[in-house]
């Protein structure tokens, strides 16, 4: 409908994108089928992408009121703290034990606020929304928010051994102890997956109100004591957890989107949190902050030549009210409380240039005329792959990862000489290293396609890494080139025809001064009497032979196999 498309153009102009417009009903015939969609609901949903840096526009409140200011019907609201009269205010105390779970605590009260179905279900979407994005799963913080009317403060903001925790959890019918909680929980589909969160330590979070009812035991569950209805008037919001500074933007989140429905629009009642150290401090911050940015800057890194007042109106329709200071040569924007993605001069220029319009800078060609280049090393890869093919080589592209095993017990190795670069906390068996070579890789292939018919002839070009101490990164990359000749005898003529077309293709002439040759030595992947060593450009670039039968055996073979691997960077 013309509705929606206006709508698509609207969102697209202010740097979001209208994914879908669709309905529950869809949605449900879509993931389950036609049957299992009856009975749901046909009314239209706007699916909307948000960039992860706008946690003000996660709700419809941020985001109708975002646009407001962006199409300039509304100004942007002023968010406003008010201070209790003394000894009026909430208190949130916390105790010292909380500092090995969950140290840090934030507050702040809604006073007066009227919900109806459709800002309520905000509200809960608005937590959860938050708790995924920037809460990391609650990991960093977790919400809670209360009918202050059904509890008294000072509040106690403590951690207390699962066994000496009890209180009814949100929409339960009886009192469990915390471990029980945990065991109730771990079939849930929703909770379970925060309860590892706080499960193996020894103490749990909790808050207590001043007659000892359970608020919540973050980051796992409310009690139900405490539960917001329709008729809650007075909301007691506290944000706990791990990382302080996305404790507070949390909370000024929260307050600043929802402070819109009480009876004094955008005012936020404030909490003093006591630490343990005797300490106050008063939240929310809600902190308004001013930066100045110069104009030419602005146009100079978006490419456009607006004025000064222009460039501030710009900003003022992104919510970062601008106006033009000193003769024009500067820009002083506040940076209002919902704003915690802006952290530096260029989060502004972005900004500007939404608000400018993308479609709407001009396209000019670059004043650099340049050309560019393949990488040297990928062009002779290139050219190399494509002659191995038309030896009769098949190209395989195997894992950069693999198991210790691989590069070492079954070549023979001890994993330590093989200066291989270990994984840290490998997921699977099978990619604790980074390859030192690229034979296993091949052997494996082999041994996943023994079915196919002999012979089987395969090669790869890719990069191992070793570790390296005089590298900043601490290792670096060998490109090598490896093949191998698999088939009821060893082969070894043609694993070295091979070395010889590859030198052929890359100039090099078979002799000792400046080509290249061969040198009788041994491998611990090679049978004895029957490896090489090849020697070009003045250096050992690899090895070929026929493979020891144990390694055969390793890597589930049962016929002779011969191989060759060299370094291709000396030919560059």
């Amino acid at each position: 409908s013309t509705a929606d498309e206006e709508f698509n153009e609207l969102c697209f102009e202010f740097g979001l994108e209208l994914d879908e417009v669709t309905s529950e009903k869809d949605i449900i015939s879509k993931e389950k089928g036609e049957g299992k969609a009856e009975g749901a609901s046909d009314t239209v949903l706007y699916k909307i992408d948000v960039p992860a840096n706008r946690y003000d526009l996660l709700c419809l409140e941020g985001l109708v009121r975002g646009l407001q200011v962006f199409k300039e019907r509304i100004s942007l609201p002023r968010y406003e703290k008010i201070m209790p009269a003394k000894g009026e205010g909430q208190r949130l105390i916390i105790t010292g034990e909380t500092v090995q779970v969950r140290p840090h605590a934030v507050a702040a009260v809604l006073r007066n606020i009227t919900f109806t179905k459709e800002r309520y279900d905000s509200f809960i979407d608005l937590q959860e929304k938050l708790h995924q994005n920037i809460c990391r799963r609650r990991a960093l913080v977790a919400i809670g928010t209360h009918d202050l009317d059904t509890i008294a403060g000072p509040f106690t903001f403590t951690a207390k051994a699962p066994s000496e925790i009890k209180f009814k959890p949100l929409n339960q019918s009886q009192e469990y102890t915390a471990s029980q909680i945990m065991d109730l929980y771990r079939t849930d589909s929703h909770l379970r997956h925060y309860l590892h969160l706080i499960e193996n330590k020894p103490l749990y979070p909790v808050i207590y109100d001043s007659n000892g009812v359970v608020l919540s035991m973050p980051p796992i569950i409310n009690g139900d004591h405490t539960k917001i209805s329709l008729n809650t008037r007075n909301v007691f919001i506290e944000c706990t957890g791990t990382d302080m500074t996305k404790a507070k933007i949390v909370l000024d989140i929260i307050v600043t989107m929802f402070s819109e429905y009480c009876e004094k629009p955008f005012t936020v009642e404030a909490v003093e949190v006591i630490y343990p150290n005797g300490k106050t401090h008063i939240y929310p911050e809600l902190a308004y902050r001013k930066e100045k940015v110069k104009p030419e800057l602005i146009n100079k890194k978006i490419g456009i030549s607006e004025t000064p007042s222009s460039l501030a109106k710009l900003l003022t329709r992104m919510c970062l009210n601008s106006h033009v200071i000193g003769n024009g040569n500067n820009i002083e924007i506040e940076i209002p409380p919902t704003r915690a993605d802006i952290i530096h001069a260029c989060d502004i220029v972005e900004d500007a240039a939404i608000a400018y319009g993308y479609n709407n800078i001009q396209m000019t060609i670059p004043k650099t005329y340049t050309i560019a280049n393949q990488l040297p090393l990928n062009k002779l890869t290139e050219l190399l792959r494509l002659d191995l093919a038309a030896a009769g080589f098949t190209e395989a592209l195997t894992f950069a990862l693999c198991s210790q095993e691989d590069i070492a017990d079954k070549l023979g190795m001890d994993i330590s000489a093989t200066k291989a670069v270990h994984i840290a906390n490998p997921k699977t068996a099978e990619f604790q290293v980074a390859r030192t070579t690229l034979l296993p890789g091949l052997l494996k292939t082999i041994a996943a396609n023994r079915k196919m018919p002999l012979p089987l002839k395969l090669f790869e070009i890719s990069d191992i890494v070793v570790k390296d101490p005089s590298k900043d990164v601490g290792a670096r990359n060998y490109r090598h080139l490896c093949a191998v000749y698999y088939n009821k005898n060893p082969g070894f003529e043609i694993i070295h025809g091979l070395l010889d077309r590859v030198m052929q293709l890359l100039e090099v002439p078979p002799n000792k001064e400046n080509g290249y040759m061969i040198k009788a030595t041994e491998g611990s992947a090679f049978f004895p009497g029957r490896c090489a060593e090849i020697f070009a450009k003045g250096q050992s670039v690899g090895k070929l032979g026929v493979l020891h039968p144990d390694v055969i055996t390793k890597f589930e073979l049962t016929m002779p196999c011969s191989a060759l691997e060299i370094n291709i960077e000396p030919f560059l």
